[in-house]
């Protein structure tokens, strides 16, 4: 990895504020590797220098990959003046710069949310050409039945959209799995809608090959394990 300020890597890791590590700098709290570190603009590789503040050592991480249980009621968005969203579940230490929700559920769906300021990584899991599938559970108000299942294999269009084909499992009268590949806006709803059906109750529960923690309650989250990083991006269907 490139050398970098120091300034930089602590305010990257939502540690201290550029201004704040001139301060701390000027009080001989941050040492790298146990030398006191005297200049903002010393340069360092965050990830093989051991760099400490007040005798803390930092766990340097380039990017941050969240999984998250999101309730309804909650915005998958960054941030909103008027509703509280999925970054704002967050505690203060995990709000880094450059945080966002990988990909919408809608306000009301629930389930398997990824936060990430990992662009790149982002773009790979969303992107309709890469073929990573989401795995919803969805409740409606109409008993399902196989050409129900066969309109969906066929690819569903409402107004100008047109759906990819999707796979879609009955699993009782009106429940079923559903599988896309694509995140075209109320996308579920919207298909169901088309064959006479209203969504009463939606939840993605995987991406890729990562389901979501079934120890996660609405709202909480964890760090993804370095194997869901490469299992998010593999092209599992069901």
């Amino acid at each position: 990895m490139q050398r970098q300020r120091i300034d930089k890597i602590l305010s990257s890791q939502n540690i201290a504020s550029r201004s704040e590590t001139k301060n701390m700098i000027k009080a001989g709290r941050i040492k790298a590797d146990g030398i006191t570190v005297k200049r903002a603009d010393e340069k360092f590789d965050p990830e093989t220098t051991v760099i400490s503040v007040d005798g803390q050592t930092i766990c340097f991480k380039e990017y941050l990959y969240i999984m998250m249980n999101k309730p309804a009621g909650v915005l998958s968005a960054s941030n909103d003046r008027y509703a509280k969203t999925v970054i704002d579940l967050l505690p203060n230490e995990l709000k880094r710069k450059g945080l966002f929700p990988a990909g919408r559920l809608d306000k009301d769906t629930e389930g398997l949310m990824l936060i990430t300021d990992d662009g790149e990584l982002a773009h790979k899991m969303l992107s309709p050409k890469n073929h990573v599938f989401k795995l919803y559970y969805a409740e409606t108000d109409k008993i399902l039945t196989d050409e129900d299942v066969k309109a969906f294999q066929s690819g569903i269009r409402y107004g100008d959209v047109i759906c990819r084909s999707a796979d879609m499992k009955i699993i009782g009268e009106k429940n079923a799995f559903v599988e896309i590949c694509e995140g075209k806006f109320h996308q579920i709803k919207k298909m169901f809608a088309s064959l006479g059906a209203n969504v009463l109750y939606l939840k993605r529960i995987r991406i890729g090959e990562v389901s979501l923690d079934e120890n996660l309650r609405p709202g909480e989250f964890r760090e993804l394990t370095e194997q869901e990083k490469t299992d998010i991006l593999k092209r599992t269907k069901e």
